[in-house]
C-alpha cells in the first residue's frame, strides 16, 4: 500500500551511484501516478543524509510545509530521491524536530557564535566503513589516510598525507565538473602546485573560526601541542570536503543519467503530468543535471524547479563562464529551456559549508588577479551566492508574489530566514521553512 503525507501518495525511489533506479520501485511509481490521475509529482532529492530514517524524515517534513501551500485543483503526489551520499557521522544531523525554530532576525544571526568540540583528528572505525561503502574503489587508499591521521606526526607527515589524500580523491574515481574549472579527476585543492602544510592550516582555520575548540594535548599530534592537533585536523577537514566534493560530482551523474531518463519515462506513460523538481544541498546539483539528461526538442514537463542551498558551481548555467580564467561555458548552459517554468535559486549568506568550506575544497591553485576583491569567486556555490548573473530578489512572506520567468533563473536571498547555525556547516541544512516551500508552490503553480 502506498504511504501518504497529508493524504497526497508518497513514493521512495533509490539510484546507485551510476544513475541505475530501483526497477521495482520505478514500476510502482509510473503505475501509481496513472492509477491516481494525478496531475503533479513532486520530486525531491537530498543532498545528504545518514540513514533510511533520516531521509525519510527530511522528505515527510518538507512535503507537510508544501502541502500546507496547495491550493485547489491539484492532485499532487511526492517522491523522495535516494541515492548514495552520506554525512560524515561527526557532523551535527538536519534539524527534524518538528517544533518551531527560534525567531532570529538575519542580522543577528551574523553575530551569533557556537562553539564545538573539533574531537580526535582520526577517522573512527564507523565513519572509516562509511566512506569505504560510499567509496569502493579507493578503500586502500583511505586505509593509507586514516593510518597517517593516527599516527605521531612528523616533518614529512604534511607531505605524506598530502600525497595519500590526492591518491585517494584518484581513486575514487567520480568527475563530473560544472564548467568552473578544466575536468578534473581531483579538486583544486589537491592541485600539484599547492603547498600541503597551506592547504591544511587553511582548513584548520576555517574551523576555529566556525567554533571549533582543539584538543591541543600531546596525543596524535606527536608531542607538536597545538600545532600538531590543528593540522592534523586540517587534514581531517580537507579529507571530509574531498569526499563531498566527490559525492557533489556523484550527484551529476545520477540526475543525468538517472532522474532525467526516469523523468522521461514518466512523461511517456502520463501525458499531460506536470512535474516539478526540488533538491537541497548536493541535491540541487542531482535535479538541476536531470534537466540534461532530459530529450531535446518537443514540451517539457518539468513546470518549476527549486533550489535550496545548491551544493555546485554558481556559474553551471553561465555562456560564458566568467574571469577569462576558461574558455568554455557552463556544463548547464542552454538547458534552461527543458524547464516550462522558472528555476529558482534559494540561498544565504550564513551557510559556511558553501561560503567557506565549498570554494575552499573547489579552487584551483594561486589566487585569481582577475576576480578582484574576492579571490574565491571563481568557485563561489549556488547556495552562498546565488546563480551568476541572474535576476536577484529577496525571500518573502507566505503570498509573496514572485517575478518569475518560463526558462529563466531567479535568485532569491534567504539569508533573513535560512539563519540557524549548525557548527561547521553554518545554516546549510536550516531549510524547514514555510517561505521556502511557499517558492516551490508558487513557482509551479500549486498554489
Amino acid at each position: 500500500m502506498t504511504e501518504t503525507v497529508d493524504g497526497r501518495p508518497i513514493w521512495r525511489l533509490d539510484f546507485d551511484k551510476d544513475g541505475h533506479v530501483n526497477p521495482v520501485q520505478k514500476s510502482e511509481l509510473i503505475d501509481g501516478v496513472k492509477s491516481a490521475a494525478l496531475t503533479d509529482l513532486v520530486l525531491f532529492s537530498h543532498g545528504w543524509n545518514n540513514d533510511e530514517q533520516a531521509a525519510k524524515s527530511l522528505y515527510e517534513r518538507w512535503f507537510h510545509l508544501l502541502s500546507e501551500q496547495i491550493g485547489g485543483g491539484h492532485t499532487v503526489g511526492y517522491v523522495g530521491i535516494r541515492w548514495p551520499a552520506q554525512l560524515w557521522r561527526d557532523e551535527p544531523i538536519p534539524e527534524f524536530d518538528p517544533s518551531p525554530l527560534p525567531d532570529r532576525g538575519g542580522a543577528a544571526a551574523a553575530t551569533v557564535s557556537t562553539t564545538f568540540d573539533a574531537g580526535p583528528p582520526t577517522i573512527g572505525p564507523e565513519q572509516l566503513a562509511d566512506l569505504k561503502e560510499l567509496f569502493p574503489n579507493a578503500k586502500s587508499e583511505l586505509d593509507d589516510v586514516a593510518a597517517l591521521l593516527a599516527a605521531p606526526t612528523s616533518p614529512d607527515t604534511p607531505k605524506k598525507l598530502f600525497e595519500a589524500l590526492r591518491e585517494f580523491s584518484a581513486a575514487a574515481g567520480e568527475s563530473f565538473d560544472d564548467g568552473e574549472a578544466n575536468g578534473s579527476d581531483i579538486p583544486g585543492m589537491f592541485d600539484g602546485s599547492r603547498e600541503a602544510r597551506t592547504v591544511f592550516e587553511t582548513f584548520a582555520a576555517r574551523l576555529s573560526d566556525a567554533g571549533a575548540r582543539f584538543d591541543t594535548g600531546d596525543g596524535a599530534a606527536g608531542g607538536l601541542g597545538d600545532f600538531g592537533t590543528k593540522l592534523l585536523q586540517g587534514a581531517k577537514e580537507a579529507l571530509r570536503q574531498a569526499s563531498y566534493w566527490q559525492m557533489k560530482n556523484r550527484a551529476g551523474v545520477v540526475g543525468k543519467q538517472g532522474v532525467g531518463p526516469l523523468i522521461a519515462d514518466l512523461n511517456q506513460n502520463s501525458r499531460n503530468l506536470r512535474i516539478h523538481l526540488i533538491g537541497h544541498s548536493f541535491g540541487a546539483r542531482v535535479v538541476s543535471f536531470a534537466l540534461a539528461g532530459l530529450p531535446t526538442g518537443g514540451p517539457t514537463p518539468v513546470k518549476a524547479v527549486t533550489l535550496l542551498q545548491g551544493a555546485y558551481s554558481r556559474f553551471a548555467f553561465a555562456d560564458p563562464v566568467p574571469f577569462g580564467l576558461f574558455d568554455r561555458k557552463g556544463a548547464l548552459a542552454g538547458k534552461l529551456d527543458r524547464v516550462d517554468g522558472p528555476l529558482t535559486v534559494c540561498f544565504s549568506s550564513h551557510d559556511r559549508a558553501l561560503g567557506t568550506m565549498y570554494p575552499l575544497a573547489s579552487m584551483a591553485a594561486g589566487d585569481n588577479a582577475s576576480a578582484g576583491v574576492d579571490p574565491l569567486a571563481p568557485w563561489r556555490a549556488m547556495g552562498s551566492h546565488g546563480a551568476f548573473d541572474c535576476p536577484t530578489d529577496s525571500l518573502g512572506s507566505v503570498g509573496q508574489v514572485y517575478q518569475f520567468q518560463p526558462g529563466a533563473i531567479l535568485n532569491l536571498n534567504a539569508s533573513d530566514v535560512v539563519i540557524k547555525d549548525a557548527g561547521p556547516s553554518g545554516a546549510h541544512s536550516d531549510i524547514f521553512h514555510a517561505e521556502l516551500a511557499w517558492v516551490a508552490a508558487s513557482a509551479g503553480h500549486l498554489n
